[in-house]
Formats: C-alpha cells, structure tokens, sequence
C-alpha cells in the first residue's frame, strides 16, 4: 500500500550512459520511469549489472555527469540544477546504506567519529556533549550498546557493522534513503534482524526507502512496490503482492522460479523458467503500459492487450 499520495521522488524518461562517445560506452540505464511515494518502501530487483545500484546513486546525485537525458525529481526539484546551499539539504534529506559494511566504513575511525561525520560536515551539533548525547541516541536507535562508540569496526560482526552505517545515514535526519543491498554481505540469520530494525527504524523516523536488492523473497517482506529491471530498462513494476504473486512479464516470471524452496521435495520439482531476452531488441515499440490498476509491464500494444486476458 501507498503510504501517502505525494511523490518524494520521480524518474522521469532517465537515460544514462558510461563512456560516452568512446568505443566502450555503455547505456547503463534506459528511459526509466517511476515514482516513490513519501513514506514507502520501493523495492528494485533484478541479477547483477541490470543498473539496481546506478540508479539509487544517480538518484543521489553521484552519477551526474553521466545523465543523458530525463530528470531526477526530489520534493518537486530537479536534482541536476541543485547547487550550493539547495545541494548540500539535498544531501542531508537524501541518504545510502552500501552494501558492504566493512568496506563502507572507515576502518581507522571510531564509531562514534564515524557516525558524527554527517552531524560535523552539516553543522549539526554545537559542542562535543551535544554530538556524543547524539550519537549514543543513534547507537540505541540501532539496537547497539553506549560503550560501542569508543570501538573501531573489526571489533564488530557484519550485522553490527551494518548497523553502524544505518546510524550513520540517519545521523543527519534525512527524508530518504537507498539501502544499496544492505543484506546480501550478511549472514542469513542476520539478514532478517536488520530488515526488521530498518522497518522499526522506518517507521519511528516517517522513513521513505528505494531498496535494493537480488532476493525477490525479502524485497516481497519489505517493499510496498516492486520494480523489476533487466539491461537497464525497467520490465514490470506493481504493488509486492502483483509481482510476487501475479508476475506477468517473462523476466519476472523467471526470477520468481529461480528462489529455492525450502521443502526438499518442493525444491525437487521446482523448474526454472529460462529468460529469452531477445524480445527486447527485435525493433518493436515497448513502453510502460498498465495491465491492471497499478500493474504495469514493459510490452507492445498488442501484448498488452494478450496480458490483460490472461489476468
């Protein structure tokens, strides 16, 4: 369910391309379109290099250079023209969760200087008391102890180390943040603790979140909506329970057939569907196109049309 009627953040038409004009240049993201709607999670699904983790930094503005065409909305402004004092609140309003929690923290900082960075760089804070009363705020926010601030990151686990960076991204108050994967380095057992404090976490803080990820399983759990993308083009979009439970484009269709079972004897009779993504460039006009209310697929006018009879 949509959580609220107004739109945090809009693609709109966005095209991307690395390297461009040289022979190696690469369309990492083609006419992408959709909306996430303030208070929501907005899932992003699809196997490596389809352009999940382009699109949630290019959302961020890390990618900006390589935008060809389209607009990046963020509260009705057009991220591209955000300069100076309107780009720094923008970065304050607009956060990441990486993927890997050792990599993404410094490893010669405490916990306590790693998660003040933003309230530093922001002027958040105007004496030390005030910054350590906010970080140990941030550190029980997480489900971490006070005596955790003096420690450095190879003293902690995976779990508590990703924990330590979704302290970091809300040390500023933002309105938005892209979980780049946030789960995929960590131990099964661990992965649904964090899904589950950044849900506690989500709705404490009136969070709006573009998660990332490969497992369709978790993205279901989490996300209100779903996108599904592959090659940089975005093939279905619907709510968690459309897609997970009424797939209509062949890409999703196979996805969904490739999670194991956890029954063996369902997991011996499970049958992988195989993707034959030459459809996309047989030089028909595909577009976004709704099959039922706020069901959309990637697809002709005459196989929209064959997809509204089957559902």
């Amino acid at each position: 369910m949509v959580k609220s009627d107004k739109k945090l953040v809009e693609l709109q038409n966005l095209n991307l391309v690395f390297n461009k004009g040289r022979r190696n240049a690469n369309k990492a993201i083609n006419n992408v379109s959709f909306d996430i709607y303030e208070g929501e999670t907005f899932g992003l699904v699809g196997e490596s290099g389809s352009g999940k983790t382009t699109i949630g930094r290019t959302i961020l503005k890390l990618y900006d250079r390589d935008i060809e065409s389209g607009k990046i909305l963020f509260d009705g402004k057009d991220v591209q023209k955000l300069r100076g004092q309107e780009l720094t609140n923008f970065r304050s309003k607009a956060q990441m969760i990486f993927q890997d929690p050792q990599a993404s923290l410094n490893g010669r900082m405490r916990v306590k200087d790693i998660i003040a960075e933003g309230l530093d760089a922001n002027g958040l804070v105007k004496s030390k008391e005030e910054r350590d009363a906010r970080v140990l705020e941030l550190l029980r926010l997480v489900g971490l102890n006070d005596d955790h601030m003096t420690r450095y990151p190879h003293e902690f686990s995976g779990g508590q180390r990703q924990r330590i960076g979704i302290a970091r991204a809300l040390a500023v108050q933002p309105k938005f943040i892209v979980a780049d994967e946030p789960i995929s380095a960590l131990d099964v057992s661990i992965q649904a603790q964090v899904v589950n404090l950044m849900k506690d976490i989500q709705e404490k803080e009136n969070l709006t979140y573009l998660f990332i990820a490969h497992d369709l399983s978790m993205v279901k759990y989490i996300s209100d909506r779903i996108g599904v993308m592959h090659w940089g083009k975005i093939l279905e979009i619907g709510t968690s329970d459309q897609v997970y439970n009424h797939p209509i484009h062949p890409y999703t269709k196979s996805l969904l057939s490739s999670i194991p079972a956890p029954d063996p004897l369902s997991e011996r009779q499970r049958t992988p569907i195989i993707y034959d993504p030459s459809s996309e460039n047989d030089g028909q006009l595909r577009e976004m196109r709704e099959i039922s209310p706020g069901h959309f697929v990637f697809s002709t006018e005459e196989e929209a049309e064959e997809y509204k009879r089957r559902v």
